[in-house]
C-alpha cells in the first residue's frame, strides 16, 4: 500500500506580493508601513493550498515538492535517485537581483558573536578600500533587525513609480531593513512563510540601483531565511563570524557546512573579539579563548579572513550609529575591518576564477 502526500505551492505566492494596478495609485510614493506589508504577506499566504491525494497525484504547477512514502521499496539506489529528481523539481531557480553584481552573505551559527557589527564594518571597509565601488547593505534578520541602529537610520522607505522601495542611505551605503517598517521595540509575529515572503520582497522589490556588492546580514542559525536566500539568489560567497569560544565554534561549523550543502562558497571565517587589550597597561587577555576560529578554519580547509579585537571603541561607536570604520578610520580596529574586507575581495576573485 502506498500513500502519497503532495504539497502544492502555487507560483502565484510570490507574484501576489505585487501591488494590484488599482492599489498602486494609492501606494505610489507613499511610505511602506508594517501594517501594509503584513496585509500583503497575509494575502499571499492565503493562496497556499495543501492537497492530499490517494494513489495518484493531481496535476499542479511546475514548482512543487512531492514526498513519497513507500512500505515496499525496491532497489534503494533507484529509490534515492527518484527522490532526488523529485526534490530537484521543487527547488527554485536562482535569479539575480536587478543591478547587483555580487551578493556576500555574513552569517553565524549563533547570535551574540558580533555578526551585524561585522557586516556593517565589512560593508564600509569595502567602500573605504575602493571608493569607486558601490556597496549596499541588506538586513535579512526580520525578527531582530540591527542595521537601522548601527547605521543611524530611521524612517519609512518611499516607493518609486514601479512600486519599488527606495533604500535609506547613510555613509554612502544604501540600506534596507525590516526595521524601517516597524516601530522601535515592536515585535514581528510572523510564521515562516510570511518571513520568506518578506525576504523576497526586501531582495527584489527594492530599487538598489547599480551595486558592485550587496552585503546581506543574515539572521543567526541555519533556518528558512538562509535556505531561501541561498536557493533563490546566486550568492558569490559566505563569510562566517565567530568568537574563539568553543561553544560558538560548534555552531559556526554548522553554518559553514550548511552553505557547502547548498553550494555557496565559504569565503572564510572572521575571528571576532579575538583579544582584549587593557587600555591602561596594554596587557592582552584572550577572554573567549585563543585562535579557536583559526583552528576551525584549518579543519574546514577555508581561510581565516582576519581577527577583530574586543575593543570598547567598537561597542561605543556601534551604539551611537557611527561604525568604527568611518568614525575612527585611523584606529587599529578600523584597520582590522579593512583587512577583512580586502581578504573578502581577494577570495571572491579566487572563487570566480
Amino acid at each position: 500500500m502506498r500513500m502519497r502526500y503532495t504539497c502544492v505551492f502555487r507560483a502565484s505566492l510570490m507574484r501576489s506580493m505585487l501591488v494590484s494596478p488599482g492599489a498602486s495609485k494609492q501606494l505610489n510614493m507613499a511610505p511602506l508601513t508594517y501594517s501594509r506589508m503584513s496585509h500583503l504577506l497575509r494575502s499571499s499566504i492565503s493562496r497556499l493550498s495543501v492537497i492530499r491525494t490517494g494513489t495518484e497525484s493531481k496535476p499542479g504547477p511546475a514548482c512543487y515538492v512531492q514526498f513519497t512514502r513507500c512500505q515496499r521499496s525496491g532497489d534503494s539506489q533507484a529509490l534515492q535517485e527518484r527522490q532526488r529528481q523529485q526534490m530537484a523539481k521543487g527547488l527554485p531557480r536562482q535569479k539575480p537581483i536587478a543591478g547587483v553584481k555580487q551578493v556576500i552573505v555574513v552569517a553565524s551559527g549563533k547570535g551574540g558573536v558580533g555578526k551585524s557589527t561585522t557586516a556593517v564594518n565589512l560593508t564600509l571597509g569595502l567602500l573605504a578600500n575602493d571608493p569607486l565601488k558601490s556597496v549596499g547593505l541588506l538586513d535579512a534578520d526580520v525578527y531582530g533587525p540591527s542595521i537601522p541602529k548601527l547605521m543611524n537610520l530611521k524612517g519609512n522607505p518611499e516607493l518609486t513609480d514601479d512600486n519599488l522601495m527606495i533604500p535609506l542611505v547613510n555613509y554612502g551605503v544604501p540600506c534596507m531593513s525590516m526595521g524601517f517598517l516597524v516601530d522601535d521595540g515592536a515585535p514581528i509575529v510572523w510564521r515562516g512563510l510570511m518571513v520568506m515572503s518578506a525576504i523576497e520582497r526586501l531582495l527584489r522589490h527594492v530599487d538598489w540601483g547599480s551595486l558592485d556588492y550587496l552585503v546581506v546580514d543574515m539572521p543567526p542559525g541555519t533556518g528558512d531565511v538562509q535556505l531561501s536566500i541561498s536557493q533563490n539568489v546566486p550568492v558569490a560567497g559566505a563569510v562566517i563570524v565567530s568568537t574563539p569560544q568553543d561553544i560558538a565554534l560548534l555552531d559556526a561549523r554548522r553554518g559553514a557546512e550548511m552553505f557547502r550543502k547548498v553550494h555557496v562558497p565559504v569565503l572564510g571565517l572572521v575571528q571576532n573579539m579575538s583579544v582584549f587589550q587593557c587600555p591602561k597597561c596594554d596587557h592582552q587577555t584572550h577572554i573567549f579563548g585563543s585562535d579557536g576560529a583559526r583552528r576551525l578554519a584549518d579543519t574546514l580547509g577555508v581561510q581565516l579572513l582576519g581577527d577583530v579585537p574586543l575593543h570598547l571603541n567598537i561597542r561605543e561607536m556601534s551604539d551611537e550609529g557611527k561604525p568604527v570604520v568611518v568614525s575612527s578610520p585611523d584606529s587599529p580596529e578600523a584597520a582590522a575591518y579593512r583587512k577583512v574586507a580586502a581578504a573578502v575581495v581577494q577570495r571572491l576573485e579566487e572563487v570566480s576564477t
